[in-house]
């Protein structure tokens, strides 16, 4: 019976410091984003000040901006507020009361792990599609895939083919602006019908529209009228066929890429970044445990935290170009996509494992 409660009270004891482990971590964690979005916001105010007409669009801008960055430094973000938690921790010597009411090193940093998972799945899953909203509301050229730095978008139909060729594109409301464009209808047999040449195309749900264009004939002539035309084409499958992965959201990407392999459209880098997304808590808690692993000392207050921090963010460097190897190398076809993804969380899993599992003091 004693037993019982003894065991009880040991449980008892140990969801207490979980909670409080894991407050400091997602504390220390906090920290971080706060400084580095702070400098990344200010950064980005100050350079689109000049090309908004208000301070309201340059913050806005910036915001958005600022949320596109996000999965860039969210795992430094882990890594530093991992070691900034272990730091604080042992130079208020918590970590030693810690260790004498019972908890070992590895159940320590037990909630370190459990917060980076969370982290990672919120990013997945609730930043990522906030961020791909924001982003549609400002599409340009820069959110699409571009063959000779132009958008061309072309569509077969019963009475031939419309190929339109566009400078740039932003959306307007539920619509797609084509600037500098020029659109060559053609019929079955791919010959030339017309030439059109505007400064702007609007295309709606009901097809492609212009109130002033340069229009060409066969047998040379050429006038100006306003032109329309009713198509197949919209803006949802314009930015369906042409967006970036990076800008379909995490939830809409397995449909979209089942949808487009059916058509014979290469989906390699689509499936890089979903695998990339979904995996995203796994690389956070390989953070986590390389901070974990850095944080490691032999002294009850670290007086080396600042070389340790220095190494600690020169390795986060080094590993993020890996990953960005391991990436592309899934992209072209090196690797198989999901191994890509999954290899580097799981290498610095295991290095920093060994690594902790070695140390004097464990």
């Amino acid at each position: 019976m004693n037993c019982v409660k003894l065991l009880h009270k040991q449980m008892i004891k140990n969801k207490i410091l979980t909670r409080f482990l894991l407050r400091r971590f997602f504390s220390g964690v906090g920290l971080v984003l706060l400084v580095i979005c702070g400098i990344i916001m200010s950064v980005t105010f100050v350079e689109r000040l000049p090309s908004n007409p208000t301070l309201f669009d340059a913050v806005r801008e910036s915001w958005v901006r600022l949320i596109e960055y996000v999965p860039l430094f969210l795992p430094l973000a882990v890594f530093m507020g991992t070691l900034v938690t272990s730091y604080n921790l042992t130079r208020s010597s918590e970590s030693v009361i810690i260790s004498g009411a019972g908890l070992s090193p590895y159940q320590m940093a037990r909630p370190f792990l459990f917060g980076a998972f969370i982290i990672g799945a919120f990013a997945t899953t609730v930043i990522n599609p906030y961020a791909v909203k924001l982003g549609a509301e400002d599409m340009t050229t820069n959110h699409l895939k571009l063959v000779d730095d132009k958008v061309w978008i072309r569509e077969k139909s019963d009475d031939g083919y419309i190929t339109v060729s566009a400078e740039t594109v932003k959306k307007s409301g539920k619509n797609l602006v084509f600037q500098n464009t020029n659109i060559f209808v053609q019929n079955t047999d791919f010959i030339l019908i017309n030439r059109i040449h505007a400064d702007t195309v609007t295309l709606s749900s009901h097809g492609l529209e212009t109130s002033n264009a340069q229009i060409s004939t066969p047998n040379g002539q050429i006038h100006n009228a306003p032109w329309s035309k009713t198509t197949l084409i919209t803006p949802k499958t314009v930015l369906d066929r042409y967006l970036q992965p990076n800008q379909i959201s995490f939830w809409e990407l397995p449909g979209f890429i089942k949808k487009m392999s059916k058509i014979g459209v290469p989906m390699r880098e689509h499936f890089v970044q979903f695998w990339t997304l979904l995996f995203l808590p796994l690389t956070m808690i390989a953070m986590a445990v390389l901070g974990v692993a850095f944080s490691q000392t032999k002294q009850r207050r670290n007086h080396s935290f600042g070389l340790k921090f220095s190494l600690g963010i020169l390795t986060c460097f080094v590993l993020y170009f890996l990953l960005n190897i391991f990436s592309a190398m899934g992209a072209n076809g090196t690797l198989p996509t999901l191994l890509a993804i999954i290899a580097p969380p799981l290498i610095i899993i295991a290095a920093s494992g060994v690594f902790i599992a070695s140390f004097d003091t464990i």
